[in-house]
């Protein structure tokens, strides 16, 4: 068997010719041509005529154990009516501008997306922002054509990228579960940003948005998808009863503090039983719960409005959570706690889309777990320089993309 046919054999790619070899500098020289005979334009793919030829290139490639392999190769120029002069498409690599060939690209995405950029950069010997440049250019070969078709049901949330109060707002398919758009920034016109791209004709497929109790994101869907039902986060409302509640204990702190010093360690030492859900508490805490309407009414009567605010969001009926809600706002704007009767003016003004929750079943749980993930992220990398830096990493590690390990087969570029 010739040489150069092992060596296309073992380099396992289509449409790529072996014409020699050579070592330089500790590494193995592919000299390469494509298999092709009519030259072909690097954007649209469509053949168009050569008319020149550049200086002879290197593409690094998948070491051959632990020899550095790279292919080598003189790519003509073509002059395209569509995309203009461009260089001629090679087989071995998907982007006319990078040196890597694509089953290396792919090998540091996989590893990238799972562990930090600084460990690939060592591992592959290449630069961290060459790992970053990577990152984008396999994100866009591999992510879906258009990842905003068919969304129906969709949530919305940011995510602080850096310290500083940076930011990127990010959108998530829940029927999918699947991260879809990313953008910097958490204000308004960020999210207006999201439905421009989105399209009209589309916009009007949003059924159902789940978010926290956000002004901006708010004013923006009801702006641009009036005809939505608005979903708040079922953990978020809750939140604010139960920090009207820690609010209500803090406050009987204050009070009792300078004059009644043992009641007021008593009080403080109050947070976590009354926070906590029934079936999670020590025998402990059951005990001192169970003698909280002696030693202080005030939190006892906040404690009774959290636990029954709690119960009426687990009904499955609708209008029987709606009647029930506006009898826990009566009894909360009338229980002479300042805390919760500036909550319940709250929920008061969004009540529909607080019941909406128990109408569709549908909260920002999967939304929040994906950030989390894509907060994890922000931790291994301690932080990110740029926006398009955190973003890439979330679309890479988010949107389902599945890249095999390296020597597997790749799934199909688009």
């Amino acid at each position: 068997m010739r040489t150069t046919t092992l060596l296309k054999i073992i380099l396992e790619m289509k449409h790529v010719l072996v014409r020699g070899f050579e070592f330089k500098l500790g590494a193995l020289v592919l000299l390469v041509s494509p298999s092709w005979r009519k030259t072909r334009c690097s954007g649209c793919g469509a053949v168009r005529p050569g008319y020149d030829k550049l200086k002879p290139r290197n593409w690094r490639h998948l070491n051959f154990g632990e020899i550095t392999v790279l292919l080598r190769y003189a790519p003509r120029r073509v002059d395209c009516p569509c995309c203009g002069v461009v260089v001629e498409k090679v087989p071995w690599s998907e982007h006319a501008a990078a040196r890597f060939t694509t089953p290396f690209e792919d090998a540091v995405a996989f590893m990238t997306q799972r562990t930090d950029k600084t460990s690939v950069k060592d591992m592959y010997g290449i630069s961290w922002a060459t790992v970053g440049a990577i990152v984008d250019r396999v994100v866009e070969r591999l992510r879906p054509e258009d990842m905003l078709e068919g969304l129906e049901r969709i949530g919305v949330d940011e995510l602080s990228y850096r310290k500083g109060h940076r930011y990127v707002t990010l959108v998530t398919n829940h029927d999918t579960n699947r991260i879809v758009w990313g953008m910097e920034g958490k204000t308004a016109d960020t999210f207006n940003v999201f439905f421009d791209d989105l399209g009209q004709e589309q916009c009007q497929e949003i059924d159902a948005i789940t978010m926290d109790m956000s002004q901006s994101y708010i004013s923006v869907a009801e702006d641009r998808i009036p005809h939505a039902q608005i979903i708040f986060d079922r953990y978020h409302v809750q939140r604010l009863v139960s920090d009207a509640l820690d609010e209500t204990r803090r406050e009987e702190w204050r009070r009792l503090k300078d004059e009644f010093p043992d009641e007021a360690a008593a009080v403080k030492g109050l947070r976590w039983p009354t926070l906590k859900n029934p079936w999670n508490l020590t025998p402990t805490q059951s005990e001192r719960l169970s003698s909280l309407s002696r030693d202080n009414l005030r939190i006892y009567r906040a404690y009774l409005l959290k636990e029954s605010f709690a119960e009426i969001m687990d009904r499955r009926q609708p209008n029987v959570a709606r009647r029930k809600l506006k009898d826990w706002l009566s009894w909360a704007s009338l229980s002479k706690l300042p805390a919760f009767v500036k909550t319940a003016r709250t929920i008061r003004k969004h009540l529909d889309d607080i019941v909406a929750y128990i109408r569709y079943r549908l909260s920002n749980g999967v939304v929040e777990g994906l950030n989390n993930k894509a907060r994890l992220l922000t931790r291994r990398a301690y932080g990110f320089h740029s926006a398009s830096s955190a973003i890439a990493m979330i679309m890479l590690c988010c949107t389902g993309i599945t890249i095999p390990p390296p020597g597997k087969k790749a799934p199909a570029s688009r």
